[in-house]
Order: C-alpha cells, then sequence, then structure tokens
C-alpha cells in the first residue's frame, strides 16, 4: 500500500517508523503543512492519504485531496461539527474517507467495555459518574476526541446524565450533569479515566496510552480498510466488524 503522509509530527513521524519496520507498505509522499504544503503529485500517486494535522487547516486538507480522488484516513480531531459539510465533499468527489477521535485498537476497546458498564449502571441510580483526561502539553484540541466518544457512550446509556460539562464548574454541579475535566502537560500520551461511585464503593476504568505505536497500528489499519472503498466511514466500523 502507498501511503501519503499529511503532517509530519508525532504521529507522522511514528507511523513512518511502522511502515519502515513492517516492511509491508510505503511512504511515497510527506506533506508538512495545510493547502500551500501539500505535495499533490505525491498523494495522487498514494493509495491512500494519512492526516495527523491539526483543527484549523483540516478542512482544506480534506477538499483538496478529495478532488484529486484520494482515499483519506483522518486522525485530525476538533472538527466534527462540520461533519455534514465532509459527508458531501465525500460525495461529491466519491471517494472513500474514515475519521476517528482515536486510532488505538486498546482505547476503542475500552469504548465498547465503558458502553457495557454504563448499561449496567444505568440500573443502578445510587451510582454518580465523571471523568477526566490527560495529554501532553503539545495537545492542540481539549477536551480530546476520545473524551468526547466516552461522553457521548455515557450520555446515551446513563438516562439520569442528559448534559455535559467540559469546562470549570464554579457552582455545585447538577445531578443530570456529566463532568469530564481535561488535563495538560508534560508528555503523556493519552490518558481516560471513568469513575462510577457510589456511597459504598468505587468503580474505576482507565485507559493509558504507553505512546503512539497503538495509534500508528490503527492508522495503518484504517488506511487498509478504505483504499478500496467509498463513502464516508467512523474507525468504529473496523470494531462492528471484527478487527484484528
Amino acid at each position: 500500500m502507498k501511503i501519503a503522509l499529511i503532517g509530519y509530527g508525532n504521529m507522522g513521524q511514528e507511523i513512518e517508523k511502522l511502515v519502515r519496520e513492517d516492511g509491508k507498505h510505503e511512504i511515497v509522499s510527506v506533506s508538512f503543512d495545510g493547502e500551500n504544503g501539500l505535495d499533490k503529485k505525491g498523494i495522487e500517486r498514494a493509495d491512500v492519504a494519512i492526516d495527523f494535522t491539526s483543527p484549523e487547516i483540516v478542512m482544506d486538507t480534506i477538499q483538496t485531496v478529495a478532488k484529486l480522488r484520494t482515499p483519506l484516513v483522518i486522525g485530525t480531531t476538533g472538527w466534527y461539527e462540520q461533519l455534514d459539510q465532509v459527508k458531501k465533499i465525500v460525495e461529491k468527489n466519491n471517494i472513500g474517507l474514515m475519521y476517528g477521535g482515536n486510532f488505538s485498537v486498546g482505547a476503542n476497546l475500552f469504548f465498547k467495555i465503558v458502553s457495557c458498564a454504563s448499561q449496567l449502571i444505568n440500573h443502578y441510580e445510587q451510582y454518580d459518574v465523571y471523568g477526566y483526561e490527560i495529554h501532553h502539553r503539545g495537545k492542540k484540541d481539549s477536551p480530546s476526541g476520545t473524551a468526547r466518544k466516552l461522553t457521548e457512550i455515557m450520555l446515551q446509556n446513563i438516562s439520569s446524565k442528559k448534559v455535559l460539562q467540559t469546562n470549570r464548574l464554579d457552582r455545585q454541579i447538577k445531578n443530570d450533569e456529566l463532568h469530564f475535566a481535561s488535563l495538560r502537560g508534560g508528555t503523556n500520551p493519552g490518558k481516560h479515566t471513568v469513575i462510577f461511585d457510589s456511597l459504598a464503593d468505587e468503580i474505576t476504568l482507565t485507559h493509558q496510552a504507553h505512546g503512539r505505536r497503538g495509534f500508528a497500528e490503527g492508522a495503518l489499519l484504517a488506511a487498509a480498510f478504505i483504499k478500496d472503498r467509498k463513502g464516508m466511514y467512523h474507525f468504529d466500523k473496523l470494531f462492528d466488524e471484527g478487527v484484528k
């Protein structure tokens, strides 16, 4: 599989390192920044392009790469309010696009675990739920895409929670509010914790990434999935079909 990397930060370099190690794929293009930095000729030669850049430029990237008819994997987060617009771009240009808040296989298994736990906890009103996430100081969005996904799962499955709060609260939290906090600092590649708490006990679920390799492995799985498909898919589609 011929891959075009869009963005050459920590994730782009991790993907390149993994590609060199496994010898199954080839990096044919590296674009460093946005519209002006896109290697359009290289992207056209690729079977799939993988974007890990920033939400400020990702829409321009999607529009440009779609016109080149190259399938896309979007690992950038913080742009999901524009999903409807992206779907129209994908349909108009008849390409494949896969996106997700977290491309780690372990994190996606964690989503399934939290979903199951939330459904169970919903039967026991004595439990309150809240959570937090920690990322390195270079993380550009807050809350993380993974945190957004986790809160969607909890709000969907826990009937007592109706409103998400991610900001600082200078008041008592309301019973129907779900508070999920974000911390930024240091070098942590990603830690997400969900807590179910009662007067009797506490149940804590945590996913801690040890590095970026798991995200790179997931991005390559996504690339293999989307390269011969048309339409827009979320990364969790792989787990519905049974990823290996």
